[in-house]
This record gives C-alpha cells, structure tokens and sequence, in this order.
C-alpha cells in the first residue's frame, strides 16, 4: 500500500449488507480497517465475521458498531466510543425507502427518510470533522443517487434528502478548503440490491404492472446502456476518492448512470 493509500479507519453506515457491504469488501481488500455500522448490530456483526473469515482479517481489521443514524445523541457519543480507531473516511450509504403518492404519504415516514439520508449524514461528518481537521486528512463520500440529479414519481421524501446530499456537499468543500478533506456524493442509476428489490416491488403495485415491466420500462429504459450499477463500480470510485489524485476533487456530484443524465 502506498502512502497516498496508508491503512485508514473507514466508517461505513448501513454497511452490514448491500451497497455498504459492498464497499467494505473492497476497503478491506485494499487493507483498511473497516468499521461496520448498522442499525441492527447482529447484521453488523455478521457482515464483520464474513470479512474476517473470507478475507483472513483479525478482529483489529473490521469492527462492528450498532448506530441508528436517525439518533443524534447515538452520533454525538460515536468520537469516544471510536477513540481507538479515530475515524479517517466517513461512508455516509444509509438508506431506506419509501413509496408512495405524496397524499397517502405518513408524515413520520417522511421525516424519517429526511432523518437517515440527509440529517445523519450531516451529524456524523459533524462529529468526525474536528480529528479529520487535526491530523489534516480525511475525506467524506456521500452515496447518493440518481435521484440527487433526477425525480421519480412517488418518492418524494427519497428525492428531496438525496438531492440536499449535493447542497450539504458544496457547502462542507467550501468550510474544508483550508485542510486536506474532500466530501462528495456517488450518484449511480439503479444497483441491484435488496433495497432495490423491495422498490420494484413497491413499483410494480403503485403502478399496476409486472415486476419485470418495472425494471425494463421504468428502472432501466433512461439507460443507454440499460444495465445496472454493480456494487464494484461505486466501490472502486470510493477508492479513488480516498487517494492522493483525488484531493482536489471536492463538492462534486459523480454521477454513474450508464448515459441516463445525457440525454
């Protein structure tokens, strides 16, 4: 490993399965210290065990913390809990969903997609900043969306928190100018993951058509290339983020969508 690319302590939110599951695979292939966070921290602890076991880590490599990101206060306490292993790489990749027209919308179901996606992003970088901003490294990578940079219909709540992901974004690249700490935002179209599956589900009833109507004429008809993101795609762009190329990308919305935003 390089030392652009010395061990670092990633912290990766909703990272017991899917997309954060992903990304911690490939952070610890690259040999990093992946600290897993889920809401449910037998997930997180599963997911820890299978890098371990599959990877041949030791339990310094990957750790396991349980954290509702939608908690404030669960935030606040996470800099002692992480003394540690102080946090370099913040993951922000919480996230869950919601379908439904905006009338028949419950409005704590609303408030909570605002609360996972966009509020709880902002506390953790808010609580991880300061031992980024003293040892003058760290960086942020928001997984955000294609629906930071597009809308559908019947996500209103999902919609509104990944799109204030690039405002908060363009905000913190200006606060961080002074230091080596760049944030930005991963924009893939459609990953096949079990969130995703629960959506073409949710699509399928709001819209009265087959599962497999769901995923070629609404999920992949805006794509050229018609195909969706693999989960290596967003881990290997995460990756270069990380490096010493990188550190004057900042603020930026990247954007991988197999030619949807073109048209």
């Amino acid at each position: 490993m390089s030392t652009t690319q010395a061990k670092k302590n990633i912290f990766i939110t909703g990272g017991a399965s899917g997309i954060g599951f992903g990304i911690a695979q490939h952070m610890s292939d690259l040999g990093h210290r992946v600290i897993i966070a889920d809401i449910n921290l037998s997930a997180a602890q599963n997911a820890v065990n299978k890098l371990i076991d599959t990877a041949g880590k030791s339990d310094e490599d990957a750790l396991a913390v349980e954290l509702d990101v939608s908690n404030a206060s669960e935030i606040a306490a996470l800099p002692e809990k992480l003394k540690s292993t102080p946090v370099d790489v913040l993951i922000n990749n919480a996230g869950i969903q919601h379908v439904s027209r905006l009338e028949d919308f419950p409005a704590d179901k609303w408030q909570l997609l605002i609360n996972v996606m966009l509020v709880g992003p902002a506390l953790l970088t808010q609580a991880f900043l300061p031992h980024m901003r003293e040892q003058n490294f760290g960086r942020i990578i928001n997984v955000g969306s294609i629906h930071s940079v597009v809308a559908s219909p019947f996500k209103s709540a999902y919609v509104a928190a990944k799109h204030g992901l690039l405002g908060f974004a363009k905000t913190l690249a200006l606060e961080t100018g002074d230091v080596d700490v760049t944030i930005n935002t991963l924009c893939p179209a459609y990953v096949k993951t079990p969130l995703v599956e629960q959506q073409i589900a949710a699509q399928a009833k709001e819209n009265n058509m087959s599962v497999d109507d769901v995923v070629n004429k609404i999920m992949l008809e805006p794509m050229p290339k018609k195909a969706f993101i693999g989960v290596d795609e967003l881990a290997e762009t995460a990756a270069f983020l990380m490096g010493n190329a990188a550190r004057n990308i900042t603020g930026q919305t990247l954007i991988l969508d197999g030619g949807w935003t073109a048209r």
